[in-house]
């Protein structure tokens, strides 16, 4: 596992804030997971030229797990890098590294699946073929399986 800092368009660098501590005096879990959907929101506008319009098939997160590395506090940056493992039919599986600026390593790792929703019809929708240009497009050809 590289602990390095990447250094790509992919990355998104964001302050630690002092409120995203817990009582133990760490960031909580659950920021780590909004550092996620942030991340994961800054892919889908690099992937769309800059905007985030949906009609009524949308993209939701289906599945996320994150595996706590290193404990990150306040004052601190991190950088995310957001990679696709694998593009299927019906979803996409993702991958993201939380990095410390502050000590040079990585914080976390968490992965996630992401589908499509149709929001009229309340259920899951089949990949739209737009989206699946996207990533291909955006990750190459090898997130095919």
């Amino acid at each position: 596992m590289k602990d390095n800092i990447p250094d790509s368009y992919e990355t998104l660098e964001l302050p630690v804030q002092w409120g995203d501590m817990d009582a133990a005096q760490h960031v909580n879990n659950t920021v780590y997971l909004r550092w996620m959907e942030s991340a994961r929101i800054e892919m889908f506008q690099k992937m769309s030229g800059g905007t985030l319009q949906y009609e009524k098939i949308v993209p939701i997160l289906a599945w996320q797990d994150c595996k706590y590395i290193f404990p990150v506090t306040y004052p601190d940056h991190i950088n995310i890098s957001l990679d696709v493992l694998e593009l299927f039919e019906d979803r996409v599986l993702c991958e993201g590294k939380i990095y410390s600026k502050k000590h040079k390593r990585i914080v976390a790792i968490s992965k996630s699946i992401l589908m499509a929703y149709d929001t009229d019809k309340l259920k899951k929708h089949p990949f739209p073929e737009t989206w699946r240009k996207s990533f291909i497009e955006f990750y190459g050809e090898s997130i095919l399986k």
